[in-house]
């Protein structure tokens, strides 16, 4: 499936949030992992229990056995499975590849306390994650059997590339579980400054990746990152974005549409389009000179038909300091609004394949509980009323209520259409 890029203007108050107190990266059904929820259940709300005994119940809808250490030591995850086992005896859904991928998700996140977004994140939106290989390593992705951090090094992993956002649609991706255990809760200047340190000391790898994996990391973090326009200007598109990543900062947005007017042929077509549509001729010029950059270094790479390869070689162009610099040179001569405008106008003439949407800023990091750094919080565990709870589930004794863990978004959510979409900002 082709890129769905989503291009967001970056929230204000993001910047101002305080420093985030990193969790060490353990096992999600370890104890520790769990106190999170201990605590929360032990201020006086059923909110933990509720959200395991609904994970329970769904798996036995779908007619999945939860794994064995969490189902023995919740007993409100274990309610849920047996009440739902005896309420849909013999008609259980399917459970498909997607279905099984959201429940292990799920249950990933209660057990280590975080977030989920429920009215996004579904079999259908994991579906259109789905990648052949790893952005970061760029190795075969295989099918895992276990929940992380086990599992084999190339096993996929749904990876939260925010590591201040639950589990949320915007900042998730298909990485390999050895990706994601090297990204632990490191931001994106940590991977630059270990890809740094590793040409430095001349060493091979460092937590499994090498330097060129920590850097396409590093890349791929930034994207939902709020930055200053000019540091936002001076990263290499190491890396493109997978399917349905928003891009926060619009001079990215920008970088991700000006190499892919490479991408198919007709590029000097797109490429007389685009060059009125820039504010001035200082900039018309700097552009220009930036693609006759980058032009050479795509075509030096034989112009493979594998969708694949071509990708790479367009993210393997940017490794050349020269395209970077005058990359740079161009991208300064405007800021983050002249950034923004240029993608709208660019929306409104359809230059790309992409079916361009203009998006409102209130949907950037919807879903993403920027304000718990991502933990189960008091706004994201809004409890429907006992009455509502028991006529959705048929059942006899009241059972625990069921929290909502995300903002309602301003409009309805849709399906993907079948051909690829860019929102922007409005």
């Amino acid at each position: 499936m082709a890129a769905e890029l989503l291009l967001f203007a970056p929230p204000s108050q993001t910047a101002a949030r305080p420093p985030v107190r990193r969790q060490p990266v353990r096992s999600p059904c370890s104890p520790c992992v769990l106190a999170p929820l201990t605590a929360f259940a032990e201020a006086g709300t059923s909110a933990a229990d509720a959200l395991a005994y609904d994970i329970g119940r769904d798996h036995a809808r779908h007619g999945i056995t939860p794994p064995p250490e969490p189902l023995a030591s919740s007993s409100a995850l274990r309610r849920g499975y047996e009440s739902g086992r005896a309420a849909f005896a013999g008609r259980t859904r399917a459970a498909t590849p997607n279905v099984r991928l959201w429940l292990q998700l799920r249950l990933q996140a209660w057990l280590r306390g975080r977030s989920f977004e429920t009215l996004c994140v579904t079999p259908n939106y994991l579906g259109q994650l789905e990648a052949s290989h790893c952005p970061v390593t760029r190795q075969p992705l295989s099918q895992g059997r276990q929940l992380p951090p086990h599992g084999a090094p190339q096993d996929r992993v749904v990876s939260r590339l925010c590591d201040d956002a639950g589990y949320a649609a915007g900042h998730l991706a298909m990485l390999s579980l050895a990706a994601d255990l090297a990204k632990a809760d490191h931001g994106w200047e940590d991977a630059w400054a270990q890809a740094d340190q590793l040409q430095r000391s001349g060493a091979a790898q460092a937590d499994g990746l090498n330097a060129g994996a920590w850097r396409r990391l590093a890349v791929l973090m930034s994207f939902v990152t709020p930055l200053p326009h000019a540091q936002a200007a001076g990263l290499p598109l190491l890396v493109l974005p997978p399917n349905r990543v928003h891009l926060l900062n619009p001079v990215q947005g920008l970088q991700v549409l000006a190499t892919q007017l490479l991408s198919r042929s007709g590029w000097s077509a797109r490429l007389a389009q685009l060059l009125p549509l820039l504010p001035h001729d200082a900039a018309r010029q700097a552009f220009h000179h930036f693609f006759l950059a980058l032009l050479p270094r795509v075509i030096a790479s034989g112009h493979p038909t594998d969708p694949l390869r071509r990708r790479w070689a367009l993210e393997d162009a940017w490794r050349h300091t020269e395209v970077l610099q005058r990359w740079r040179k161009f991208a300064l001569l405007l800021d983050a609004l002249a950034c923004q405008l240029l993608l709208e106008r660019i929306a409104q003439r359809g230059l790309l394949p992409q079916r361009l949407q203009l998006h409102s800023s209130e949907q950037d990091t919807a879903g993403w509980e920027l304000e718990s750094r991502g933990y189960l919080g008091s706004s994201s565990l809004v409890e429907h009323a006992a009455a509502l709870t028991l006529a959705s589930r048929g059942a006899a004794a009241v059972q625990p209520a069921i929290p909502r863990t995300l903002r309602p978004l301003p409009v309805p959510q849709r399906r993907m259409a079948a051909q690829p979409q860019m929102h922007l900002p409005l």
